[in-house]
């Protein structure tokens, strides 16, 4: 199979998918209430098998997954991505006993996840989180940095797995002081995935991840009212405690952590906007065919015609670079970060256009409350911004390209 076809099978799953979405999830999903966790919408999604494939597919049977939901029910997609986005990490670097823990209840739909990486001066820029996590005293006293953190030179973390020697009398132990905000599913969530700084001045390499457990002392949340209608918000550290049995992965290389969530989870976003994409074509291409003005078919206008070419056309190319990116994550390319990024931004942007543009194409009704495209209206903004704004993916496009020519 290439990258420009699918198989019959894949062909029929999505339209399962789809009809699951429209017939099981949406009527849930309109149960749900705007800027909360719809715990019945994610258990539903759980019991149908479709949590459990985050672990279990690809990167293309994802990006199938999330345009398939999309298309009928953007919170279901929304709320799979979610869990997705927050527990890849436990399910990739965590240790057996993360994983035995959570991963069962992500995969049913009793336990929500957060991947908790922005704070209000480290958005798109990652690197530049300020997320303290300060070496806490030892068992039994000592200084209150001690030897389970070691000294490493100004500007560099410590060699892998260093940062977690065991001092003598317990693990290394930190404690998280700071905030984390636009996080989705936050404060509602069960656990987090959170980076945090542990080698100031390291950049990039001074940073852990962690497994935070909500109920942590110190952590505390609050909601934001968004355009978006699914839950996001903030999360205050107040000296959490964490230790090294919290670690994803190893200290001080949560960047890597963080960054291989997001090549997997960018196409899938891109995957998300090609589902809000197509279900806005199919309603213009409806809407026109039956429309009259001006004593024809709104389809016969040339016009009107040609805008809706423009506007498959478009989704079809989105489409095949979602597809592309994916089918390069699941080979293995060395290429993904570029692939990720370019189908992220294609079909981010397609999507506004498509769905400005029928809006446009059906008048004032689409924008009355509880019209498909008053929601997608609505939907359809936030993934330009979410997981590397646009600005940010040419950035890293134009980046890995000349570094591609340096090194010929």
């Amino acid at each position: 199979m290439t990258a420009f076809s699918l198989e019959p099978a894949q062909l029929a799953w999505c339209a399962e998918l789809r009809t699951l979405a429209a017939q099981r999830l949406r009527p849930l999903a309109d149960k749900g209430e705007p800027g909360r966790v719809n715990r019945a919408l994610v258990a539903e999604l759980g019991s149908l098998g479709l949590l459990g494939r985050l672990f279990t597919s690809g990167a293309l049977d994802l990006c199938l997954m999330r345009e398939s939901l999309a298309y009928a029910c953007t919170e279901a997609e929304t709320a799979l991505a979610l869990q997705g986005l927050g527990a890849h990490p436990v399910h990739a670097h965590g240790t057996r006993e993360q994983r035995a823990r959570w991963l069962p209840r992500v995969a049913d739909g009793t336990a929500i996840a957060a991947f908790a990486l922005s704070e209000p001066g480290a958005g798109s820029d990652a690197a530049a989180l300020e997320l303290r996590a300060e070496p806490d005293a030892p068992r039994g006293g000592g200084s209150p940095a001690g030897p389970a953190v070691a000294a490493a030179p100004p500007g560099e973390g410590p060699p892998a797995g260093q940062a977690l020697s065991a001092a003598p009398d317990g693990p290394a132990r930190w404690r998280l002081t700071g905030e984390k905000c636009w996080i989705s599913n936050a404060p509602e969530a069960d656990f987090c995935t959170v980076f945090a700084r542990t080698t100031p001045g390291a950049g990039a390499r001074g940073i852990t991840a962690f497994l935070v457990p909500a109920d942590r002392p110190g952590l505390t949340g609050r909601g934001f009212d968004m355009l978006s209608p699914h839950p996001i918000g903030a999360l205050d550290f107040d000296a959490v405690p964490v230790t090294a049995e919290d670690v994803l992965g190893e200290a001080d290389r949560g960047f890597r952590v963080a960054m291989g969530t997001l090549n997997l989870f960018r196409p899938s976003v891109g995957a998300f906007a090609v589902g809000m994409a197509q279900a806005a074509l199919d309603a213009t291409l409806a809407h026109t065919a039956g429309r009259d003005a001006f004593g024809a078919k709104l389809k016969d206008l040339q016009a009107v015609a040609h805008q809706v070419a423009e506007m498959a056309l478009r989704t079809e190319a989105a489409r095949l670079m979602v597809h592309a990116a994916a089918s390069a994550h699941d080979a293995g390319s060395p290429d993904v970060p570029r692939c990720s990024a370019m189908a992220k931004l294609l079909a981010t942007e397609t999507a506004q256009y498509v769905v400005d543009a029928a809006v446009q194409l059906h008048g004032a009704r689409a924008l009355q409350r509880g019209h498909l495209l008053e929601h997608l209206y609505r939907e359809v903004r936030a993934p330009r911004v979410y997981e590397g704004a646009s600005e940010v993916q040419r950035d890293i496009i134009a980046k890995e390209l000349y570094a591609r020519q340096e090194a010929r």
